[in-house]
């Protein structure tokens, strides 16, 4: 490797070096402050955009640990949770000692003078331009806010449109900034994170069933119960309460040639549950939630897909809160139909 394919394989570190900071940031300190808040520490630049990492935290059903399966899709395909948001990311001594850490580089091989250049460029904006000496003189009155990326929305194409450079916000303000974190926007985050269980349903008969005969479905009553994240900020007093709760299944047979029940293919939750088990005693009845073929899949088989609408809504100790889009998850299952077999004697 040459020269210069080392420096241009160093850029991109470099770009990365900008927003590495170690230590603490001290938002909420100040004179009699509260809890401090501890500073992103880790990010990325892109297209001249610091984002820094988010320090947002969520707890599932009050449990820190899940067994998500899926993520919703909204019902509302106009809608989707934020791309990305502002939070508090670096205190003044960070941004500071960021300079530092840049300048320090030009020492190390084919480095050349790359430290120095980002140096100037950012104690141009926070040394000597838009800011004083990084806001030194308010260590522990505020942060600077940086971008963040939502990492369960990285491909949408909204995930870059946070382009601020870091900007200042003084302790207990809330900056004039749409994106700026909140209340709603942890509940939107929240909505990514909640535990979507599987949605494979049971059927009777299994395995495989016959042309006209009515086929039982329904779902597992533990698994589909009403679940809910809460993601906090530390140390900035904002947190959300996201909570889903399934309210019907909808039943796509596959094909044309089938009967849904009921007639509209949702099945509603009734008494805590979705669907009835089949028992013996049962075949000559309508099951409240099912399927009926009219014709045999062959030699192949039928995709029949599950799908559970979950009524999502959210509430907060400092706002009012409301409902969000309704989330929706499915999946798909083979379903062999065979033609019932007659002996004429």
């Amino acid at each position: 490797m040459n020269r210069r394919t080392v420096r241009h394989a160093l850029v991109p570190m470099l770009a990365l070096a900008v927003v590495v900071v170690p230590g603490s940031a001290y938002a909420s300190g100040g004179k009699g402050g509260g809890k401090p808040i501890e500073g992103s520490g880790k990010g990325g630049n892109n297209n001249g955009t610091i984002f820094a990492r988010t320090k947002i935290q969520t707890t599932t059903n009050g449990n820190s640990r899940s067994t998500k399966t899926g993520t919703l899709t909204p019902a509302n395909s106009n809608w989707t949770p934020p791309a990305c948001w502002y939070e508090p990311a670096f205190s003044p001594k960070q941004l500071e000692s960021t300079v530092k850490t840049l300048r320090s580089l030009d020492s190390l091989p084919f480095i050349g003078n790359i430290g120095g250049f980002l140096g100037d460029a950012l104690d141009k904006r926070y040394k000597d331009g838009e800011y004083k000496d990084y806001n030194l003189d308010k260590q522990g009155k505020g942060m600077f806010w940086a971008a963040v990326k939502n990492e369960n929305r990285l491909d949408d194409p909204k995930v870059n449109s946070c382009n601020k450079p870091p900007f200042w916000v003084d302790e207990k303000k809330t900056p004039d900034e749409p994106l700026a974190v909140s209340p709603r926007i942890l509940a939107e985050y929240a909505y990514d994170e909640l535990p979507i269980p599987g949605t494979r349903i049971t059927m009777a008969p299994k395995g495989e069933t016959k042309v006209n005969l009515p086929t039982w479905v329904w779902l597992d009553e533990a698994k589909f119960k009403e679940v809910s994240v809460t993601a906090s900020l530390p140390g900035t007093g904002l947190s959300a309460t996201t909570t889903a709760k399934p309210v019907s299944l909808r039943i796509d047979p596959g094909t044309k040639d089938a009967d849904t029940y009921p007639a509209s293919g949702e099945c509603p939750v009734v008494k805590g549950r979705i669907g009835e088990p089949w028992a013996k005693g049962k075949s000559e009845e309508t099951p409240p939630c099912g399927v009926k073929y009219l014709r045999s899949s062959g030699n192949g088989s039928y995709g029949l897909r599950a799908t559970v609408t979950w009524k999502i809504s959210w509430t907060s100790t400092t706002e009012k809160g409301d409902d969000l889009p309704d989330g929706e998850f499915g999946a798909d299952q083979d379903v062999v139909v065979k033609e019932i077999q007659s002996v004429n004697r």
